[in-house]
């Protein structure tokens, strides 16, 4: 490989997967796998020690493990896989979860333009897309993009990708795949459960989502949205139910905008999101799973790497501070019921130590502030109940590392 041509391999990366991690997974996305049998395995996970001050108890997780499996065919298609573990094991009644993360085909058009089919993860937020735990400060990925945003949330399509000839530093995606289960929301946590995840989707009912994302100077900004429908029940099941069935039947819309800025060794993040679902008393009513109509969420981070000016990013040591503050009743239904501790502030600071990259040390205080828990919604009073803190207090231990 000449010079030049290798020199156009690593503009085309650094485009790519500007303000990520270098993994092999990366290195085949943009394109320089050169061996000759160039099958790819990468990874990354996460494990973590909490400590729960006001129930003075304790725990610690693996909370996931990834292994990454890729192929390139040829310059023009690779294929993608990861296999993830949560959790530490799979069992009967466990918490633990064996599923694909992703499962797809990459077709590359020119060096502007590709596609992607498949199960894959659309570009809405930060962290769905760039979710290694080396590229995020604090233990626990942010409560906006667990509920709001569900990361890592992936579902089955076809998406298209591009970078702007025209206006240097802008990319485009859109992307077209199946649509949400109304039935299995739940108050709380927003429409996560909703999600197929690549295992019997309906395809009756779809969904289309579209990013613009902008590189300029030091700042990384963007802004994305979802609309799709929450019902692809059969005609006689919608007779049945009396609820409306179809292509973007009982619709939801998710939109999201955040903004990053690097410089030497300082990084700010910020992210605002939104989702409405206008026809949430229909949903209530046929399934009474007190889903809200609006949900609002933002937070602001701050962090220094005190070490850049003297390993220039080769060792980092940051210092951060995150306020979150999300409510996921901000607007109830006619027929819901509001709980208190669907409103809640969050404040984590921390350190965040990479002696090496790919390998990260994390160690975060996290203050948790909420309303009342509803008392209409308590089936089991206290002292059948455990008592509920509308104050929480967390300090977490972990590691992460991709590779």
């Amino acid at each position: 490989m000449n010079k030049i041509t290798l020199l156009a391999l690593i503009t085309l990366a650094t485009t790519t997967i500007k303000a990520q991690v270098v993994t092999a997974e990366d290195s085949l996305n943009a394109g320089l796998v050169r061996k000759s049998a160039p099958t790819v395995l990468s990874g990354y996970g996460e494990a973590k020690y909490a400590y729960f001050n006001e129930d003075k108890t304790a725990t610690v997780n693996l909370t996931r493990a990834i292994l990454f499996l890729g192929h390139r065919f040829n310059d023009k298609i690779q294929f993608f896989s990861e296999w993830e573990l949560e959790n530490a094991k799979v069992a009967g009644g466990a918490s633990g979860e064996f599923s694909l993360e992703q499962f797809l085909l990459k077709f590359n058009i020119n060096k502007d333009i590709y596609l992607v089919t498949g199960l894959f993860v659309p570009r809405i937020g930060i962290i769905n897309e760039n979710h290694l735990p080396t590229t995020f400060n604090g233990n626990d990925r942010t409560l906006l993009e667990s509920t709001i945003i569900p990361a890592t949330w992936r579902e089955i399509g076809v998406g298209i990708y591009g970078n702007s000839t025209r206006i240097l530093g802008l990319n485009y995606s859109l992307a077209l795949v199946n649509g949400l289960d109304a039935s299995k929301f739940t108050n709380g946590s927003g429409f996560k459960d909703g999600r197929a995840e690549g295992s019997f989707a309906s395809a009756r009912n779809l969904a289309v989502t579209a990013a613009l994302l902008y590189y300029k100077s030091n700042f990384r900004i963007q802004a994305s949205t979802y609309f799709g429908g929450t019902s692809g029940i059969s005609n006689r099941l919608s007779d049945s139910l009396q609820i409306a069935t179809g292509t973007f039947a009982l619709p939801i819309n998710v939109s999201e905008i955040n903004v990053q800025y690097k410089k030497n060794g300082l990084a700010v993040k910020a992210m605002a999101a939104h989702s409405y679902l206008k026809e949430a008393d229909i949903i209530n009513t046929t399934y009474a799973n007190n889903t809200p109509r609006q949900m609002l969420g933002a937070y602001l981070e701050l962090g220094y790497d005190v070490l850049h000016f003297k390993y220039k990013g080769e060792k980092n040591l940051i210092v951060f501070a995150r306020y979150e503050n999300i409510n996921m009743d901000y607007e109830v239904a006619q027929n819901g019921i509001e709980n208190g501790i669907n409103t809640q502030t969050h404040l984590v600071a921390g350190l965040t130590f990479l002696p090496i990259k790919g390998v990260a040390i994390k160690l975060d205080y996290h203050m948790q502030k909420t309303g009342d828990l509803n008392p209409l919604l308590i089936a089991n009073p206290y002292p059948q109940m455990p008592q509920y803190f509308t104050n929480r207090n967390y300090i977490n231990l972990g590691f992460g590392y991709s590779f």
